[in-house]
């Protein structure tokens, strides 16, 4: 298991498909108790599947006010509710 750094981006492709979606549910846990507002998460362009990943957790995160891609479409912009 890796240790995830929590500031204000992550970079996942150090990680393995199957790891996305842990990965970035304990980063968003992580990054609303310490008080970011705002995140991005570094996909990468490729073939776009862990984007999808990536797009189809935000959907649904409960943590998450809203998501855009990144101009270059490498990375994604989240906007998160603030911490209790």
């Amino acid at each position: 298991m890796h240790e995830i750094p929590i500031e204000d981006s992550i970079d996942l492709h150090t990680f393995q498909p199957r790891e996305i979606q842990i990965v970035v549910e304990e980063y968003l846990y992580q990054a609303v108790r310490r008080g970011f507002h705002e995140v991005r998460i570094i996909h990468g362009r490729g073939a776009g599947v862990q984007r999808e990943i990536v797009h189809s957790m935000l959907k649904k995160h409960p943590s998450v006010v809203s998501f855009r891609d990144a101009p270059d479409r490498g990375s994604t912009h989240v906007l998160l509710k603030k911490g209790d």
